[in-house]
């Protein structure tokens, strides 16, 4: 028999994409005040592995990646999906969004994804959150799986996120130590 133990705290990250650059600044200002300073900021750059959301939110969309210093407990993701989900809603315009906020963690074994769409790699967490499990980590590298987003897939999203692992490793050694 298995004995439940808690989970490891994980690295919170958040895809945040829009087609203005200052409102991308505005949503990491204000995931700042929920979740504290972040110690990862990417570069600005195009969102173009789809056009989705180009109905809703214009065409010419640009993405940063962050991670925030402090770790989460992973049970946590659905609380931050409806405060993520409340932040774009403050800033639609007629019903529309304009930012887009993808919440997520790693661990040292994953890359999740909260979302409020189920399907059969989606397990339900909870009021209406879905964790998608988006990238694992093998053999000392991620690994893409069949329904992984084709920006997640890319080399260079890849290689940011090892870089945050790398991080979130060296807190999680500092924190027994």
């Amino acid at each position: 028999m298995s004995k439940p133990t808690p989970a490891e705290p994980v690295k919170l990250i958040f895809s945040v994409f829009s087609d203005d650059s200052a409102k991308i600044d505005e949503t990491i200002s204000a995931l700042a005040f929920y979740y504290g300073l972040p110690d990862f900021i990417s570069a600005v750059m195009p969102f173009d592995y789809t056009d989705y959301y180009c109905p809703e939110m214009g065409a010419g969309l640009v993405r940063r990646f962050i991670s925030m210093e402090k770790l989460i407990r992973p049970e946590s993701l659905p609380d931050i999906k409806e405060v993520t989900n409340g932040i774009e809603d403050k800033s639609a315009h007629a019903g529309k969004r304009s930012v887009n906020i993808d919440p997520g963690y790693l661990s040292k074994a994953h890359l999740i994804l909260a979302t409020g769409k189920g399907y059969s790699h989606r397990p339900y967490l909870r009021d209406g959150i879905y964790a998608d499990l988006t990238l694992i980590y093998q053999n000392k590298k991620f690994c893409v799986l069949p329904w992984t987003y084709p920006d997640y897939a890319s080399t260079a999203v890849q290689g940011m996120l090892e870089k945050i692992r790398t991080g979130y490793l060296q807190q999680l050694k500092a924190d027994v130590q």
